[in-house]
């Protein structure tokens, strides 16, 4: 009896010895910390259509696990490497996580958000080209939606009024959004935008929110200056409501793409342009950069006054630059102020 059960114990040894010696590696892969500790706030992108195969090359190529074969003995163990598509997105990886840990975050689908900012462009290429670093969509694709009449046309915008469904502001989007979702987004958050309040103050105005946010990007390009953008608001409405020429030099701008000039010259008023507001009469077929909220709530809250011209004040130092306009209501008051401000012009050595 003793002899056998000394055998019974030998036996047990050698059994718990042999699982401790293949049992282990397999316990390692799973629960073995593989996502290097030195990562903070690491992401991975895993495109939409990935394979297994894929999403491997991603981890390894970016150095987010530290041993491939035990991320694919875990991956074997939990069939993941049996997925015939990987789920697309976004996903943060935590230091010291475990194959385990990370094999269920892919599999799960749950992504990390990223915030996108669209404050400034002057045209689709300018959204397009800062979307496309954010999300997944490629800057031909989205472009190609703000240039495609008939998708347009299911949102009641055009070519030239597309624009105008961005609302600058800071959103949300999980990484795998594709043009169609990205657009999509946009809409929802320009009828959001477009509340009762404001359709009712461009309804008083008699004026679409295509209209309102196309004089809002003349007064973007007008002026950053917050305080008095109700004021130019107000003589670019002044003009409309008896028929004059807008003359608004960021229009030429953007007619002629020199958005570099620093002056308005002959040759710009001279360009023959729909955008060209010293030839034509009315607003312009559509924006002609994004307009800011301040920009818009300073259309439809324009100040009323009396006044049909502003140019930019000189500052009081010479090396500083201007930062707000001198307003006239006749055309002599108006005269005066530009020649003070040409005068500034030579000063300060600016052609």
């Amino acid at each position: 009896m003793k002899k056998f059960l000394r055998l019974i114990l030998i036996i047990i040894v050698i059994g718990a010895a042999i699982a401790a010696i293949f049992g282990y590696p397999t316990y390692q892969a799973i629960y073995g910390t593989n996502v290097p500790d030195h990562l903070d706030n690491a992401f991975v992108n895993i495109p939409t259509g990935s394979d297994y195969e894929e999403v491997v090359q991603v981890l390894t190529k970016n150095g987010l696990i530290e041993d491939e074969t035990s991320f694919r003995t875990a991956a074997s163990l939990m069939q993941f490497d049996q997925r015939q598509t990987m789920r697309a997105g976004r996903f943060e990886l935590q230091p010291g996580m475990n194959n385990r840990e990370l094999i269920q975050m892919l599999r799960s689908g749950k992504q990390s958000p990223i915030r996108m900012t669209i404050s400034y462009g002057r045209l689709p290429e300018d959204v397009a080209g800062k979307a496309s670093k954010y999300i997944e969509a490629d800057s031909v694709g989205i472009l190609s939606l703000f240039e495609n009449e008939d998708f347009l046309n299911q949102y009641e915008f055009t070519r030239e009024t597309a624009i105008s469904c961005i609302i600058p502001n800071t959103y949300e989007f999980f990484w795998n959004t594709d043009e169609t979702g990205f657009w999509k987004r946009m809409v929802k958050e320009h009828k959001a935008f477009w509340n009762e309040e404001r359709m009712a103050k461009a309804q008083k105005l008699d004026m679409t929110p295509e209209e309102i946010y196309t004089l809002a990007s003349i007064v973007e390009g007008e002026t950053n200056y917050n305080p008095e953008k109700r004021r130019v608001a107000g003589v670019y409405m002044n003009r409309l409501r008896i028929g004059m020429l807008l003359q608004a030099d960021p229009t030429l701008k953007f007619a002629t793409r020199d958005f570099e000039a620093k002056r308005v010259l002959n040759k710009h008023k001279e360009f023959d342009s729909p955008y060209n507001t010293y030839m034509y009469g009315g607003l312009p077929p559509g924006p002609i950069m994004l307009a800011s909220i301040t920009s818009i709530d300073a259309v439809l809250n324009h100040e009323k006054h009396d006044y049909l011209y502003f140019c930019a004040k000189p500052p009081k130092d010479i090396n500083d630059k201007p930062k707000d306009h001198a307003f006239a209501k006749t055309l002599s008051q108006h005269n005066a102020n530009a020649q003070r401000y040409y005068r500034y012009l030579r000063q300060a050595g600016i052609r």
